[in-house]
């Protein structure tokens, strides 16, 4: 309730910025993870993607292409 009504007014919700930061990481490091093993040691053109999956849950996305760089 706290978060909902700080959403309201304004300000940070610091346990979800929290939390999205760490999901992104974890997006960044799968992502790295996944390129590393099609062989690639580069990756360009990365974006991060969010999006709410139902009430109270949200995602985060991590694009980008593979590449290797000699």
């Amino acid at each position: 309730i706290g978060a909902g009504l700080k959403g309201l007014v304004g300000g940070e919700m610091k346990s979800y910025t929290a939390m999205m930061e760490e999901a992104r990481d974890i997006a960044l490091k799968r992502l790295i993870s996944k390129a590393s093993d099609a062989g690639a040691n580069a990756i360009v053109g990365m974006r991060f993607m969010t999006s709410s999956i139902i009430q109270g849950a949200s995602e985060v996305i991590a694009y980008g292409t593979a590449v290797f760089v000699e």
